[in-house]
């Protein structure tokens, strides 16, 4: 269970979030009789890393750990490492921990850069952000070209796995060498002339806290292409924003290719329909084509997000700087789907087996339509499951290539189980020599249990 927005924030995060014009159009959309007392300040402006005093702190969270471990289930927490709070502690402190500006910055880039007071007296520091937006005006922009700083963000990874069993790291590609140049060039040399360095940070940091926590959890959210520098640099899972775009995008051939890249990339990326940052898939996506996606991300192989509010239907994004948001109906039959969804994910197969992308071949009578099937399987022993998709929206027919063994000289019960009174019983030498032909209407998917037929 991953908890967004636990560590404690500040007055000055929430002053911000109160004046933003452009903030208060979001607040309105998301909740229409929004209050300023609603208005609690963005969860990514973190003053301390100790938990929330509205949530009971630190006595608390440990309370709940001691439930979700009865129930064998493992928390995961956020850990922002670009930036902090503008009343950061370190902000008075510690100013050679932030990317400095000049006066000169602040006047031609009022957006980017702020005045602070800290012990050595006014200050322009910057505000964090990446290479392609304006700065984040309730943040302030640490420098990781610094060591001391770097030690500093180590020692809070290691007070953390004191209190989680994992952390799910916030733009976690913004602290790459190349990106910190590329965002701030020569101003990322530390303030007060100390050695800037150039090294990066995630594999000493992972690497510190896995000698105290071997299990401890990495989970990185990058974009651009860096999911597989991630990986390397130490990360257990990495985003994997591109099937969702593709997703999105309804490209089944596109889905296909990125399915059948490196089978340790998917096997460590994060999958997922919707998050904090992303619309409401229900509101994405129509009915059909959402069961679809669902299907298609989650039983897909690495690790599935699902979005708090997803399987009930919920259609609009929480903002993250309320402390409530508007009540919607549950829908009630993908509600039921999502129900049979995770039972499929809890299966011995899917969460142990083995996963394999399957090959797709026309049908003398479906013309081009076979190429909007999608199919893998999951086998664990004699458990064998097909996943396949239908991919567009007209009917589609065609062959799926199964990489099952041993199905030749038995008869095969198949069954789907996201509607089990579909049964059918399938030759096994067929099988082995043709495939699965299969005719599936649009946006149809099919999850079907593989099971020899009583003699």
């Amino acid at each position: 269970m991953w908890l967004l927005g636990v560590w404690q924030t500040g007055e000055a995060g929430r002053a911000v979030s109160r004046r933003r014009p452009d903030w208060q159009a979001e607040y309105r959309e998301a909740l229409v009789d929004v209050r300023p007392a609603d208005v609690t300040g963005s969860p990514f402006a973190v003053r301390e890393y100790t938990v929330h005093r509205d949530f009971g702190g630190p006595a608390a969270l440990a309370r709940l750990r001691d439930r979700l471990r009865a129930r064998d289930v493992r928390l995961v927490l956020d850990f922002v490492a670009n930036h902090t709070a503008l009343d950061h502690p370190w902000v008075s402190e510690h100013p050679e921990f932030f990317v400095h500006g000049s006066e000169a910055d602040l006047a031609r880039e009022p957006q980017n850069y702020v005045r602070v007071d800290t012990r050595a007296g006014p200050r322009v520091l910057a505000h964090g952000r990446d290479p392609y937006f304006p700065g984040w005006p309730d943040t302030l922009q640490l420098n990781y070209r610094h060591q001391s700083l770097r030690q500093a963000m180590t020692d809070v990874l290691r007070q953390l796995a004191d209190q989680c069993d994992g952390v799910r790291c916030d733009m976690a590609m913004l602290l790459l060498p190349d990106v910190i140049a590329r965002t701030w060039g020569e101003r990322s040399r530390p303030a007060d002339g100390s050695t800037a360095i150039d090294e990066p940070f995630w594999p000493d940091a992972i690497g510190a806290v896995r000698r105290r926590r071997p299990d401890f959890v990495f989970v990185a959210e990058v974009y651009w292409g860096l999911e597989s520098t991630l990986q390397r640099q130490g990360f257990d899972y990495t985003y994997d924003k591109q099937l969702y775009d593709l997703l999105r995008a309804q490209d089944a051939e596109a889905i296909i290719t990125h399915l059948r890249a490196d089978p340790e990339l998917q096997r460590r990326s994060v999958h997922f329909l919707e998050n904090h940052d992303e619309p409401r898939a229900a509101a994405t996506f129509a009915p059909a084509t959402h069961r679809a996606a669902a299907v298609l991300a989650l039983l897909a192989p690495g690790m599935r997000l699902v979005h708090e509010g997803q399987l009930t239907g919920r259609r609009v994004r929480a903002s993250n700087h309320l402390r409530r948001r508007a009540p919607e109906p549950v829908d009630r039959e993908l509600e039921a789907f999502y129900a049979q969804l995770l039972a499929i994910m809890r299966r011995e197969e899917v969460r142990e087996g083995q996963w394999r992308p399957l090959d797709r071949e026309p049908d003398a009578r479906g013309g081009a339509s076979w190429r909007q099937l999608v199919a893998f399987s999951w086998e664990r022993g004699e458990r064998r499951l097909l996943v396949a998709v239908n991919w567009g929206s007209a009917r589609a027919q065609g062959y799926v290539r199964l990489s099952f063994s041993g199905l030749d000289g038995s008869t095969w019960l198949l069954t789907d189980l996201l509607d089990p009174a579909l049964r059918s019983e399938r030759d096994g030498a067929e099988l082995a020599k043709r495939g699965l032909y299969l005719e599936l209407p649009g946006w149809r998917p099919a999850v079907l249990a593989l099971s020899a037929a009583a003699r």
